[in-house]
């Protein structure tokens, strides 16, 4: 009985305690908390997930309690900090729910399914497995099919491995190999191994409170730190110290577990830390900079450069207007034989890059291995080769011809020996263009782990663990190519037309100049070609230079087209806005709001066409569901919702006015207006235009209102207005009166008309603009802070006399008015007097609109300088673009793929910091102005 009481205590006191634990977005550890997050089903699923710790070993260093999961499992056998458990636990549930959202079937909703975990333990495993296969080693994770709780734990265990890493997370494949040694320790665990030295079940290497980071993390992360601090702040030479790649470099190596070992000894070569002798030095490339590395660096370019220089004055010299006319027929052989020289130059250049392949690795020879130095000099053996042998062969058809005296049977086969070598030559370069042109297979090549492959792959490049298969698609490589062909087209042609072609005749002239007497001293007297080196100089050196022009203005064009394509920019001023805006609520929805779909729907060929013609239907108004919009629809709703926080935000930023935001802003539905109340700085004299319209157009009601409706923002102008005024006469006039009842059947009788398509014919247009000014000169005094009463009644008189009197086309008598219910039935006084009860002022939406109405009615000129801020303009802009630009579709939130943001800088660049501005000696002047 105590013991069970005492039980009954600790557990109270665990639920005690777990009701306070500190969390960052989910309280996992009180599913009875209320916590949004918690409504989810897949939080909860994954949660209980955790729980299933029945049939594992306790482990034997820490008191194991009832309440915890897998993860304080492995926190307690590997010696993990309890906040780290603590934050991975939330890191792995949200992941898991995340996953489990997405799924296209609610069936799992309840329980975690368990191809959700695996899943999620292949993806957290995905580089450590790349990082296996890359060292010909085995992956020490070893889950039973149908085993989520084996891949909850190996992909526990690897985010808590990364969670407690510290600045290790910058050197990835070391932690790759802790893993690799611990999850080996975690199987044995879980398969109950026996340790031989001791007879007792398998435990972890490192254990004990708080181990991994003093035994794992803290020795590796001061071999960070002495680095860092032998750098001199950067000043260092950069050969001098390691930076997280070349440590991270050293576990690419096989004999990585040799050299270290676990647990790993701080006596290892590895932890030794500057300045002591023998420590481990740079293993990646240490760049020996030079003069050459301009050449080095961009040895294709180069050598396509000057490959032509020397193809096109070979071809140029027969002086005839086409280049092909110069290797046309028997008659051009010379010029054929001698372009083959361009062979002979292609084979030194790539000498040349041989040599300085070696000059600037040689150091790096020395730190990978001798296969690499082995490489480097294998290569330049070959390229000297290919001098020799291209020389000798262009040597024997220039024999062959003059033993033959002229062109015969023996010289062609010369030739063809020649072109033999040449497409040997050639293979290498034509099995680059293929791979280029069909990227996947150099990505398959460069992602396979076979020894074969990689023999194949040895002669070109080094093997590297990091960029292996980082190769653009195959539309990319073709639009890449096209690119540079239409380039280097157009420089040719601009090269060999302008530069190289001219130069022709002049240099013969100079060549058959003889005794020639100069004035001045003679350098080179026996021949000319110091005068033709001097001709072809500066020629030569634009040559090679005027390709940074060309470049220059086709990757302008190419961006201009981009841009076009894209849709970047279209929106560039007021007058755009004014034309797209009406579409904005419909982008909106397109392009920002998720659409009805399924969770793993595929993105195919007919679902992207349904998405590029909704889209230029929406761009253009080609569809009548993507023209206008109404105010009762949803979609302008969710648009004015986000429009107005946007111009909220400006005016918090104060970078608008007041009066800019009442101009900007969509107004909500009121005063039961019928069409969407567009902003005040699209209706800007719309309804001054319509009343000169209303005046001109001499015909029927539905010709006057079609030209009124061909611009929607004039019609949504005139209703709104029309609306506004019949909401306000009857909102400032009391109810139940005589007063109130004309005036409702005043606007009832407008109505008739215009449903009849009467109100041209019963009413004078021409008396609009009078109607106009009264009900102008109301609102103003509406409007007045001090608000005159006998005003507004006398406005209202006069509004009403001139309806009444001068707007009817048919003039009534009294008593006509008085039956029709538009008179006093008995004039004891004159009309709205005692009638007029003006809203408070602290009715600032009453007030609002009888602005906007007023703005509406007075406005003449354009508003295109609204907002004045550049920097609002720009925003504004920036946000109406984007709304038409080609994105992809948005999707549902719980369906959105989960990530995480590591930002390792703590200190962002400023203009001043807060040392600057906090200082004692600075008054509150200065830092008014420096802020």
């Amino acid at each position: 009985r105590p013991t069970a009481t005492r039980r009954v205590g600790s557990a109270a006191a665990a639920a005690q305690a777990a009701a306070g634990e500190p969390y960052n977005i989910l309280p996992i550890h009180d599913l009875l908390a209320e916590h949004p997050s918690l409504r989810f089903p897949e939080v909860r699923a994954a949660a209980a997930a955790l729980r299933a710790v029945g049939g594992l070993r306790p482990p034997p260093y820490s008191q194991w309690r009832a309440d915890q999961d897998l993860m304080d499992w492995l926190g307690a056998f590997f010696g993990f900090q309890r906040d780290n458990v603590r934050n991975q636990r939330e890191h792995l549930v949200l992941l898991l729910a995340n996953a489990q959202m997405r799924l296209s079937s609610a069936d799992f909703s309840d329980t975690l399914e368990p191809r959700i975990a695996r899943s999620l333990r292949r993806k957290l495993l995905r580089n450590y497995t790349s990082w296996c296969g890359f060292l010909g080693r085995r992956p020490n994770v070893y889950v039973p099919d149908a085993d989520p709780r084996a891949d909850l734990l190996f992909a526990g265990l690897h985010l808590l491995v990364w969670g407690e890493a510290a600045n290790l997370r910058f050197v990835p494949e070391c932690i790759c190999y802790i893993y690799h040694h611990m999850a080996l320790e975690l199987h044995r665990i879980l398969e109950g191994y026996i340790d031989t030295t001791t007879g007792q079940p398998a435990n972890p290497a490192v254990h004990g409170e708080n181990a991994f980071l003093a035994r794992v993390v803290t020795p590796i992360y001061g071999v960070i730190r002495s680095e860092v601090e032998s750098s001199r702040n950067g000043t260092a030479p950069h050969a001098a110290w390691r930076n997280y790649d070349d440590i991270n470099e050293y576990f690419w190596r096989r004999d990585v577990f040799d050299r270290l070992g676990w647990p790993m000894e701080q006596s290892r070569q590895f932890f030794r830390t500057p300045p002591e002798h023998g420590r481990v030095r740079k293993t990646g490339f240490v760049e020996v900079r030079s003069f050459w590395n301009i050449y080095r660096s961009f040895d294709r370019l180069w050598v396509m450069l000057v490959l032509y220089l020397q193809a096109a004055a070979i071809v140029a010299w027969d002086g005839e207007t086409w280049p092909w006319q110069n290797l046309r027929g028997n008659q051009h052989r010379e010029a054929q034989v001698r372009v083959l020289t361009v062979f002979i130059t292609w084979a030194a250049l790539r000498f040349l890059q041989s040599l300085l392949d070696i000059g600037t690795q040689l150091r790096r020879a020395f730190r990978d291995g001798r296969m690499l130095a082995v490489r480097m000099v294998l290569k330049a053996i070959v390229a000297a080769a290919w001098v020799v042998a291209f020389a000798v062969l262009y040597k024997g058809i220039w024999s062959q011809r003059d033993s033959d005296r002229g062109w015969s049977r023996g010289t062609d086969s010369r030739i063809m020996k020649f072109l033999y070598a040449a497409a040997a030559f050639l293979i290498p370069e034509v099995l680059a263009t293929v791979l280029f042109i069909i990227p996947w297979v150099r990505n398959a090549l460069e992602k396979t782990n076979w020894k074969i492959c990689y023999a194949l792959t040895w002669w070109f490049q080094s093997r590297s663990f990091v960029g292996r298969g980082l190769r653009e698609g195959t539309f990319d490589n073709v639009k890449y190519s096209i690119f540079w062909v239409l380039l280097l087209a157009v420089k040719f042609a601009f090269s060999y037309f302008l530069q190289i072609r001219p130069l022709v005749k002049p240099t013969k002239e100079i060549y058959r100049l003889s005794k020639v007497t100069y004035a001045w001293h003679e350098f080179f007297g026996q021949s000319n070609r110091f005068a033709v080196f001097i001709l072809w100089l500066p020629v030569v050196l634009i040559y090679l230079m005027d390709i940074q022009i060309w470049y220059a203005i086709f990757s302008s064009m190419a961006g201009a087209f981009v841009g076009l394509f894209a849709h970047l920019g279209e929106i560039r001023d007021m007058k755009q806005l004014r034309l797209r805006f009406q579409f904005f609520a419909s982008a909106m929805s397109f392009n920002i709001m998720p659409e009805e779909q399924h969770v793993n729907e595929r993105t195919f060929l007919p679902n992207r066409l349904r998405n590029f013609w909704q889209r230029l239907q929406l761009r253009y108004g080609f569809s009548r569901s993507f023209r206008k919009i109404e105010s009762n629809q949803v979609e302008a709703r969710r648009f004015a919702l986000i429009w107005n926080e946007i111009i909220t935000k400006f005016r918090e930023e104060d970078i608008v006015s007041d009066l800019e935001v009442e101009l900007l802003e969509l107004p909500p539905e009121l005063w039961n207006v019928r069409v969407i109340r567009w902003p005040c700085f699209l209706l800007c004299n719309e309804l001054s235009l319509a009343l000169g319209q209303a005046k001109e157009v001499q015909g029927p009601d539905r010709r006057l209102w079609t030209k009124i409706c061909k611009n929607d923002y004039r019609r949504c102008a005139v209703i709104e207005v029309y609306d506004s005024t019949k909401y306000m006469l009857l909102e400032i006039i009391k109810e139940r009166t005589e007063e109130h009842g004309i005036v409702t059947q005043l606007f009832r009788e407008f109505d008739e008309s215009m449903n009849l398509d009467k109100f041209t014919v019963e009413y004078k247009m021409s008396v609009l603009q009078n109607v106009h000014a009264k009900l102008v000169a109301l609102l103003s005094l509406l409007l007045k802070p001090n608000k005159d009463i006998t005003k507004i009644v006398n406005a209202l008189q006069t509004l009403y006399d001139v309806v009444i009197r001068d707007f009817q086309a048919e003039k009534r008598s009294m008593e006509q008015l008085r039956n029709e219910g538009l008179a006093q039935s008995r004039p004891t006084s004159l009309l709205f007097v005692d009638t007029v009860v003006l809203p408070d002022e602290e009715n600032a939406t009453f007030y609002k609109q009888v602005r906007r109405m007023h703005t509406i009615l007075t406005s003449r000129d354009s508003m295109v300088n609204v907002p004045k801020n550049l920097e609002a303009r720009r925003r504004i802009a920036f946000f109406s673009n984007s709304l038409f630009m080609n994105i992809p579709r948005a999707t549902q939130v719980e369906k959105m793929m989960a990530f995480s943001v590591l930002t390792p800088y703590y200190n962002e660049e400023v203009l001043y910091n807060k040392d600057q501005l906090y200082k004692e000696r600075m008054k509150m002047g200065y830092q008014y102005y420096t802020i």
